[in-house]
């Protein structure tokens, strides 16, 4: 194992898999000459050439309708979005030809691409550059989505994004970029709609992903203060979802708490909690806990973004209300 930087182990993934397979390509907003707006993409240029390493306009629907194309075609292209705020602007693309190509021609035509880039609120960037918009992807038939928490878990499921078949969302928190985590020398992989257990424990189940393991990860060291040992489960990927894990969980610690950087209505956190409570139900020795940001666009200043985003208060105050309820 050596230890690498999340930015650093989904440069590696890349670059593995250019190296393998010679239709993988590289395309999005300054991924070349600048090395990506947040330096995934660091090297590449000077390893593979500007033939597999396209700088594009501002454009989001036109590189991602190209992009799209060319998967049609055989070509795996993975499209860098600067963010996934700007993202919106393909949706049209994404949601109306790429996750649909297979169903309407009959299984006939396959779009093996990845959409990738950064998610989430990043530090006091603004109401219109903090969102969390990975509801509107998971709502769509054909699209899978994988958000990973860890270097580990970026590298092992971006090579298993690009082999994929169909078309993958895949999106990176913004404040983890620098995170650094151990990283194993050999080639792995980290199957689609496989969680992970990040922390085990018997009185409580904290679901979550993304950024959110984090604070997950927290709260659960300041619930083991108070006796409460929570069992911290990270879905990883959010379409398909694990239920097999989740049942497992829920099954040894009766009670689950969902834990989301999202908004409340539609969301994902909303969908895991009905399964939940509904699939689980003679197992749920309490109600179904949700935390996730308030209902509210992000706030600018610094002191009110950490007030609208999911906290470890927040989270063991959920987690204590599940547990001690008679």
């Amino acid at each position: 194992m050596r230890e690498l930087a999340y930015r650093e182990a989904l440069n590696e993934a890349l670059a593995e898999e250019m190296e393998r397979d010679e239709n993988v390509f590289l395309i999005g907003e300054e991924v070349a000459e600048y090395n990506g707006a947040y330096k995934v993409s660091k090297g590449l240029l000077e390893r593979f050439g500007a033939r597999r390493v396209i700088d594009t306009p501002i454009a989001e629907a036109g590189f991602a309708g190209i992009s799209i194309g060319a998967a049609f075609t055989g070509l795996r292209p993975v499209v860098e979005m600067m963010t996934f705020n700007f993202a919106i602007l393909a949706l049209d693309m994404v949601a109306n030809h790429a996750a649909k190509a297979r169903y309407m021609s009959a299984g006939q035509l396959s779009c093996p691409i990845v959409i990738r880039g950064a998610g989430g609120a990043g530090g006091s960037l603004g109401a219109q550059h903090s969102q969390s918009l990975e509801a509107q992807y998971v709502h769509i038939p054909g699209l899978k989505v994988m958000m990973p928490s860890t270097p580990h878990d970026a590298k092992g499921m971006l090579k298993t994004a690009i082999r994929d078949p169909d078309p993958v969302i895949f999106i990176e928190s913004e404040v983890l970029y620098g995170m650094k985590g151990e990283v194993p020398e050999e080639e792995y992989l980290i199957p689609m709609g496989k969680g992970d257990i990040k922390r085990a424990g018997k009185d409580v189940t904290l679901i979550s992903w993304s950024r959110t393991v984090h604070t997950c990860l927290e709260a659960s060291a300041k619930l083991a203060e108070e006796g409460i040992e929570a069992e911290v489960l990270d879905l990883r990927t959010i379409r398909p979802i694990d239920k097999d894990l989740i049942r497992e969980s829920v099954k040894k610690t009766n009670r689950a708490v969902v834990v989301e950087e999202g908004w409340p209505w539609a969301s994902v956190g909303a969908s895991v909690a009905e399964f939940v409570a509904r699939d689980l139900f003679d197992w749920l020795d309490a109600p179904v806990g949700r935390v996730h940001q308030r209902d509210i666009p992000m706030p600018y200043a610094f002191n009110l973004e950490p007030l609208s985003l999911p906290s470890v208060e927040k989270i063991v105050e959920a987690a204590r209300a599940a547990c001690y309820r008679k």
